[in-house]
């Protein structure tokens, strides 16, 4: 399966040493070699890089393991293709818009009958179950704030709507998942993952 990686900092920082340790799992130390891809978030503002060709290969994973982008909210994606054709629009993150943000996701698992999820306002571009997933998650997400939520208490209410998406997905198979709209990161443990906090002095 795929693997994932995500940031959210207090202050901008750069992925530079992190990521250069999953550029060479995508098809050097371990098997995900059919593309990758990083989402940067600048304020409201998304620096986007996508490949379908293995990351240790890839021109674009050695410049990004070599330039510092300063970030607060980073997700990473490489990918080892179980539904889906290896090429540009199955890779992830994907990214769509909602409330004029842009939202970006990343998955990781099989989900059995995905596409039979009815889509209201999204439509996939490539072929994944991720993508399908994605699009219904936003659907979702929309169908029940038409507008973005300005309280804590409505934003309370998007967050535990966002775990009831993330149990019913679940159901279908293993829904591991990084999710972002600049603000905030969500992420889902369907199987396995991990998370550290770093703190100065590293």
């Amino acid at each position: 399966m795929c693997e994932l990686m995500g940031m959210s900092a207090n202050t901008p920082t750069d992925i530079c040493f992190s990521f250069t340790g999953l550029m060479k799992r995508g098809g050097k130390t371990g098997p995900h070699k059919d593309g990758f891809g990083v989402c940067f978030y600048e304020g409201h503002g998304i620096r986007a890089f996508h490949d379908p060709a293995p990351s240790c290969e890839s021109e674009i994973a050695y410049l990004i393991s070599r330039y510092p982008i300063k970030t607060q909210t980073v997700i990473c994606h490489i990918r080892k293709a179980n539904r889906g054709r290896v090429c540009l629009e199955n890779t992830h993150p994907f990214i769509r818009e909602l409330w004029g943000r842009q939202w970006s996701f990343a998955h990781n698992g099989q989900l059995k009958g995905i596409k039979k999820k009815k889509l209201t306002y999204y439509r996939p571009v490539g072929t994944t179950d991720s993508e399908h997933a994605f699009c219904y998650v936003l659907d979702k997400i929309r169908g029940a704030f038409p507008t973005q939520p300005q309280t804590h208490k409505k934003n309370e209410l998007l967050n535990a709507l966002i775990k009831e998406i993330s149990e019913e997905l679940s159901e279908l198979g293993i829904f591991n998942f990084l999710l972002s709209n600049s603000e905030f990161l969500y992420a889902h443990c369907g199987s396995k993952l991990s998370w550290i906090t770093r703190r100065a002095p590293f």
